[in-house]
């Protein structure tokens, strides 16, 4: 009987590559534009941890009664969908051991928040924006101080036609879409896309000529959504230590 093939094992398995394939779609749906990237985010969240306990359960389920039949072959199979449910689940459970980090609501991140890097050539019209390129100001800079502490201006030592060079082949390095580049007013506008949902943030770089050196400025922003979740920090952060190295 244990060499009997499983029927039950089969479905249960079948159904748990449906789960992590319709999970697969909401996350990727994105980058062939089927819809936006907070509709997959809001899908996912809506509908993984469901799909996590469905396919558990009914690996669960076909588990025992695969016990109950002494089937081998339909109880491996069984126990692999049970293994997918648990998989689908592993970011929540992984959150209760690791809490997530909290972050503020905000999600305009600038290494000078004196003098904030300003868009020239992106604006409120930009695609898909909800947010605006406009900078709040004091209450979004004490925010990002208290929060983001370690995220300044880059000082360096090479003059501002390196720099901004430089800062460009970094651009260009991470992918990001070029909107403007401009060597006279040492200004580099561009787009970066989150690297799961495919978010739509934008980025201006900023060179300032010093007697010694130079000095880079970096502001990012978020298109849509109150807070980031650290994004663009990470993102600001990223390029200082890349710039930097």
């Amino acid at each position: 009987m244990s060499k009997r093939s499983s029927h039950l094992g089969s479905v249960v398995i079948i159904i748990a590559l449906v789960a992590v394939f319709s999970v697969a779609l909401m996350i990727f749906g994105t980058r062939f534009d089927w819809w936006q990237p907070i509709d997959g985010f809001l899908m996912v969240r809506s509908y993984l941890n469901l799909l996590g306990y469905g396919v558990l359960g009914l690996g669960f389920i076909a588990m025992l009664h695969q016990l109950i039949r002494a089937n081998k072959r339909g109880l491996v199979k069984a126990a692999i969908a049970s293994s997918i449910g648990l998989g689908l689940l592993a970011p929540m459970l992984y959150s209760f051991v690791q809490p997530v980090q909290r972050f503020p609501p905000i999600h305009d991140i600038t290494t000078d928040t004196n003098n904030v890097p300003m868009f020239l050539v992106l604006n409120d019209q930009r695609a898909g924006a909800k947010n605006t390129l406009t900078y709040e100001g004091v209450n979004v800079a004490k925010q990002q101080l208290a929060a983001f502490a370690d995220i300044t201006s880059i000082h360096s030592q090479k003059d501002a036609e390196q720099a901004f060079e430089h800062a460009l082949a970094i651009v260009k390095e991470k992918g990001w879409q070029i909107i403007a580049q401009d060597l006279d007013k040492l200004h580099i506008e561009a787009s970066a896309r989150t690297s799961v949902y495919h978010f739509v943030d934008d980025v201006v770089i900023v060179v300032t000529p010093l007697a010694n050196g130079s000095k880079v400025d970096m502001r990012s922003v978020s298109r849509i959504g109150r807070g980031d979740r650290g994004v663009n920090a990470a993102r600001i952060r990223d390029f200082i230590n890349t710039f930097n190295s």
